[in-house]
């Protein structure tokens, strides 16, 4: 530098170093912005990476329900031609003579009094009734299948019950399913509340009512995987019968919908590792089930979802869990 400015004036030195401390700077801050571009494509192609990973997930759960749909439609064809066969096989058999009589289950006979036919005498034969006497026999018989099936009915519910009280209180008497919320629209007289339509796993979809209006908006609702309680008692709220529950981290300021793990589908059991025991086809509310249970459901400090400790699991595919509240109760 020096070299090439010998002969110049002390102010032209001046102003050939203030140059080039200009040039200096601009290259600096050229250099700033390149980086904060590189930093800005980088959450981009993050963003991207993660879009592109939901819409593969969605696109596997619309490909699963589009096949289960169709399965359902074949069923339900099947049922029909069966139904159709069955009709006209009653009618062959009318045709060619054979009459439909129901036989009472006290009539057929037990395989102790086959064995013992050569040792025992025959009954003697039975006259062939009238046709008078044939009105009243057949009176009877159904009065008599009532009484048996009363009965076997009552004595039914008895065996239910005394096995229900030997069960232990515990999750395994929940039934927690995945399913898929087809749409969501809010409570017509409600402001706080919305009605879903949801996918378990069954033949019809189920009505669901959640409270969920101040805390995840409507566009949130469409379209989401969730975990759902199946085995509550169906109840009517503002006038809409609810037919499960919508399971949430929970707190009285905050609430989450709690996330399936991926490749989750309607219809998946929930289970827990070391607990087992079939779920009752529908809890009794005099004896306070989930009420006994729930206080032991909370996220743990990583946000799973656990009962005393034990994570909420679907089978091969992964826990569920809340997706930031940690330490918190479940319902």
């Amino acid at each position: 530098m020096l070299s090439k400015t010998k002969g110049y004036t002390k102010e032209q030195h001046k102003w050939i170093l203030a140059r080039s401390l200009l040039k200096m700077a601009a290259n600096n801050a050229v250099l700033n912005r390149l980086e904060q571009k590189g930093a800005e494509a980088d959450q981009v192609i993050e963003y991207l990476k993660q879009q592109v990973a939901l819409l593969k997930e969605k696109a596997i759960l619309q490909a699963s329900l589009r096949e289960e749909k169709k399965l359902r439609v074949e069923n339900a064809k099947l049922k029909k031609e069966i139904e159709v066969l069955k009709q006209e096989l009653i009618q062959a058999e009318i045709r060619n003579g054979v009459k439909q009589i129901s036989v009472p289950p006290s009539e057929i006979p037990s395989t102790s009094a086959i064995s013992e036919g050569f040792s025992q005498p025959a009954p003697a034969p039975r006259m062939p009734s009238g046709p008078k006497d044939q009105p009243k026999r057949a009176s009877e018989e159904k009065k008599k299948e009532k009484t048996e099936k009363k009965a076997g009915q009552k004595e039914k519910k008895q065996q239910t019950a005394a096995s229900d009280d030997s069960k232990p209180v515990d999750v395994s008497r929940l039934d927690l399913r995945i399913g898929c919320i087809i749409t969501a629209k809010k409570h017509p007289d409600a402001d706080t509340l919305y009605v879903e339509e949801v996918d378990v796993g069954e033949a019809n979809p189920r009505t669901v009512v959640s409270g969920l209006v101040k805390h995840v908006p409507l566009e949130e609702m469409q379209k989401r995987v969730a975990v759902f309680l199946c085995n509550l008692k169906p109840v009517k709220m503002r006038g809409v019968v609810s037919q499960a529950m919508l399971m949430c981290a929970s707190t009285p300021e905050k609430v989450e919908i709690l996330i399936p793990p991926s490749g989750a589908v309607p219809g998946d059991r929930i289970t827990f590792e070391g607990i087992t025991g079939e779920p009752e086809k529908e809890l009794n509310p005099k004896k306070k089930i989930w009420e006994q249970i729930q206080p032991d459901l909370h996220t743990n400090d990583q946000c799973v979802a656990t009962y005393k400790g034990v994570p909420f699991e679907v089978k091969g595919k992964g826990v569920c869990r809340a997706p930031t509240m940690a330490n918190c109760g479940i319902k």
